[in-house]
């Protein structure tokens, strides 16, 4: 799963994120019912929505940098 997310385009990676972001919080409103089959889903929600973060940072500093060097 680490490295399933880096063959995406910027497009895809938000889109990614914003989807795993509704999933997390739904899965966060569960938890406060008390309805949830694996508890450590949470954590890895948490760390996927992290590592695609770093790299939609990553896809913003390569393309800033590529707009420095075209001046």
């Amino acid at each position: 799963m680490k490295n399933s997310f880096k063959n995406l385009t910027y497009p895809e990676l938000k889109a990614k994120r914003d989807e795993l972001k509704r999933k997390f919080m739904d899965f966060r409103f569960q938890v406060v019912i008390g309805h949830v089959e694996n508890p450590l889903l949470k954590r890895t929600l948490r760390k996927q929505i992290a590592r695609l973060n770093t790299l939609i940072r990553k896809h913003e500093i390569d393309a800033e940098k590529q707009a420095a060097e075209a001046k």
